[in-house]
């Protein structure tokens, strides 16, 4: 639907020094509007980043009231200035709604003290507002000036020459996820961790007495928090602006209930955001639909108004990680921005950073609003872009269709291999709503593909998979064996149990056990059926993929629990803790849960180090306990090194730290694999697991030959995964070539690039490769307006 209209890749200079962009260069970083968490890392690696380039960084504290009044409000910014921010919620250097600033005579005030610092790079993190504001005072800075300089406050010198333009760049700081043109706003994940933590601990206790509970959430103009927290939570039904429900919603609802209750359920959650409407545009509120079901169905019904709740509280690794790495492309913007450049905004598109136009994204985001008042629902869906039509599609076929009278005569068979994690039920419940949904009849194979050798295999339904998104581990029971050894009695089985179509879910071992199908293929025909594997796995090291299901939790967990360990650490000082994380070979979550607690290294197998690598970062440590940060965090991967082990790390640290830092040390083990999964995993396993059935009911279309099932071609056996932008089917056999099967990894890995940004947010001097910044990128759809 969106084309590309242009790419206006920047000039690169391959010999420009990184640490020396920002020389002679001043940068200001404020938060305006309402926080949201994650606000902090953004600022964090503002001004770490822009201290690495060479330029001189300012904080603007209570936003552009801060900016407007100057004085103590303006001053600048040190690396220690920033220490100990990661973890924690709504925004260190203030936040307001300031009235001044909309006036001329306000913003020629914050002119005038930017000009005497000699700052002319902002950049801004808030919501569309603050940035629209941001860029009109981008629009008349000239005019500001000449203005200053007409009412003498500023001489007509160098100083007022070297001010001639303002760069401005924005990051989106919004619980809400309503700006238009990125995925994710920061914050966005954190509220949903909010919201489900709620949802959790409410459905356990609307169990217990059988009731309806119907929450709030907040999104006055975007539904996206209650879309996905429904999807989250398996909700009966969702209440969002974007489309109001049809005529007669009533009678629907109560219908919908029900069934539920009838279908053996003891509880039903309905999500409403503060914004619904019906389709004549009046309110929809949670009061109302509790009149509703308590009169018509005399169900005991409760409410709950979640409000500040969803703002508070630490923020999750995807928001620190989101903000660091926005933060470090908004440097890179500002310093890389002509006179002719537009005002950009820091957006991100599926695992990459994008730049796009400011007020392009801004027009966007008032063409949904427009669209919503013309009553242009399916427009307004459409335009919050690819993600939120996804999410809302996912819904309305989950949620909204009732099974066919007729069947498909189709058996599929959904089964987990490999290590358990969180998010595997959520994709089997997903797969098996889907597939009778369809017409299709489930079976659930229990502990993998010793199950499916031996038999363990049952029919399983819509109230059994009830419930399930929330439960961490695997209700199907998982094991790591693979079939290869037992393809005789798996392929007696398939035959046995009449199954056309097979689900994995899993991690290395899924993708390995699929392509032993796929090899078992020539010798036994009960194996030519179409196979689809789910990435599950807290390695995220499965081929085909760049996230995997489970991964999100795990670094959750593991960042929660550095957290803690820095906390302590804070409290005795001069001490230094080694972290090791699970992931095999794979250094993914060493990596990001780094970027997110703020390690001072991460250790991995992909990334060679030596002895010397290690004295070098014990020496780093040396210095930076004669600063005012005395503490220090490693983390190293299980299997980075099998000399460097964790036990040899910590006595080689404590050795050389001798009289300067002491060390402690935690193994984190299979903490790591168990918990509740996020909204990430829950959201991303429930749209994975529906997918892969809609895909397998094509291919089972086109495999039909004769009155009978035989797919043996490439394309019939794939891994599902997100690559950079979007859900893509990869033939299992095509990713032969991409993956080291003695180290059960990928060959290509996303993260690896991300790995520089840690370590200059953690003071190292390496050289960050600009050539792996984004571009200013514009994209326009078929009716003519710009769109990502």
């Amino acid at each position: 639907r969106y084309l590309p209209r242009l790419n206006m890749s920047k000039v690169l200079h391959p010999t420009r020094d990184p640490t020396k962009m920002g020389l002679g260069k001043s940068i200001a970083v404020l938060t305006s509007g309402g926080d949201a968490q994650g606000m902090n890392a953004a600022v964090r690696a503002t001004v770490r980043v822009g201290l690495y380039t060479g330029a001189k960084v300012y904080f603007v504290h209570e936003g552009y009231q801060g900016l407007v009044d100057g004085g103590e409000n303006i001053c600048s910014a040190s690396w220690e200035s920033v220490s100990m921010m990661l973890q924690l919620g709504g925004t260190v250097i203030g936040s307001a709604r300031c009235k001044d600033f909309q006036t001329r005579e306000g913003r020629m005030k914050a002119a005038c003290n930017l000009v005497k610092l000699g700052i002319t790079n902002l950049c801004v993190i808030g919501g569309d507002g603050s940035l629209t504001g941001a860029n009109e005072f981008r629009t008349e800075w000239s005019g500001l000036l000449a203005d200053l300089v007409r009412a003498g406050k500023q001489s007509d010198s160098e100083e007022a020459k070297k001010s001639s333009h303002l760069n401005i760049v924005g990051m989106v700081g919004s619980i809400d996820n309503d700006f238009c043109g990125t995925d994710m706003t920061i914050g966005t994940d954190s509220a949903l961790h909010r919201i489900i933590e709620v949802v959790d601990a409410i459905t356990t206790t609307a169990q217990s007495h059988q009731r309806t509970f119907i929450l709030e959430v907040m999104g006055r103009h975007c539904g996206y928090l209650a879309l996905v927290s429904a999807l989250a939570c398996g909700a009966d039904w969702v209440f969002i602006p974007e489309m109001p429900p049809d005529e007669g919603w009533e009678d629907h609802l109560c219908r919908r209930l029900m069934d539920q209750r009838s279908r053996g359920s003891r509880l039903n959650v309905i999500i409403v955001a503060e914004g619904a409407i019906s389709r004549d545009g009046k309110p929809i509120t949670s009061d109302q639909i509790k009149k509703l079901v308590t009169d018509r169905l005399g169900f005991d019904t409760r409410t709950t108004i979640l409000g500040h709740v969803q703002r508070g509280g630490t923020p999750s690794a995807f928001d620190r990680i989101l903000g660091s790495r926005m933060g470090v492309e908004a440097v890179m913007a500002l310093l890389e921005a002509t006179p002719d450049t537009p005002a950009c905004v820091v957006s991100l598109s599926g695992n990459q950073a994008v730049r796009l136009p400011l007020m392009e994204c801004v027009q966007v985001t008032k063409d949904v609003t427009a669209a919503m008042a013309q009553g242009k629902f399916e427009d307004a869906i459409k335009l919050r872009g690819r993600s939120f039509e996804n999410n809302w599609n996912t819904y309305k076929l989950l949620a909204h269709i009732n099974p066919p009278d007729v069947k498909s005569n189709i058996n599929v068979a959904v089964m987990n291999i490999g290590a358990p994690c969180a998010g595997m039920n959520a994709a089997v419940r997903s797969a098996v709503k889907m597939g009778i949904i369809q017409g299709h009849s489930m079976l659930a194979v229990h502990d993998g593909f010793d199950g499916l050798a031996h038999g363990q295999i049952e029919p399983i339904t819509w109230t059994s998979v009830s419930g399930w998104t929330g439960i961490g581990g695997s209700m199907l029971g998982t094991k790591r064996t693979l079939p290869g050894k037992m393809m005789e009695e798996v392929s007696l089985n398939i035959a046995k149990y009449n199954i056309h179509a097979l689900v994995i879910i899993g991690g290395f071992e899924a993708y390995v056990g699929g392509l032993e199908l796929v090899q078992a293929r020539e010798k036994y025909e009960e194996v030519c059926i179409p196979i689809v594997v789910i990435p599950a796995t807290v390695s995220n090291n499965v081929p085909g993929s760049d996230f995997s299901i489970g991964a999100d939790t795990a670094l959750n967990t593991i960042t929660s629990t550095c957290d803690r360990i820095k906390q302590s650490a804070a409290g005795t000082k001069r001490r230094v803790f080694i972290v090791e994380t699970m992931g095999g070979y794979c250094g993914y979550l060493a990596t990001m849960a780094g970027l997110a607690a703020g390690a001072d290294a991460a250790y991995i197998f992909e990334e060679k180090f030596t002895i010397r690598d290690l004295e070098a970062n014990v020496e780093h440590l040396l210095g930076k306990m004669k600063t005012t940060v005395k503490r220090g965090l490693i983390l190293r991967n299980e299997n980075c090194n099998s000399n460097y082990t964790t036990d040899f790390i910590f006595s080689l640290y404590s050795e050389e730290g001798k009289g300067v830092f002491d060390c402690r040390k935690n193994v984190l083990g299979h903490m790591q694999q168990g918990g509740t999964p996020t909204p990430f995993d829950r959201n991303f396993a429930t749209k994975m697991g529906a997918k892969s059935v809609l895909w397998l009911t094509e291919k089972l279309k086109e495999c039909y030959r004769h009155g009978r099932i035989f797919a043996n071609t490439p394309d019939s056996a794939c891994v599902l995964g997100m690559k950079k932008r979007a859900l893509n089917f990869q033939p299992l056999a095509d990713l032969k070539a991409d993956t080291d099967f003695e180290h059960r990894i990928p060959k290509t890995q996303w993260w690896l690039k991300i790995r520089p940004i840690m370590k200059i947010l953690a003071k190292y001097d390496i050289k960050l490769d600009t050539y792996e910044h984004a571009n200013l990128e514009h994209v326009v759809n078929k009716t003519g307006s710009l769109k990502k």
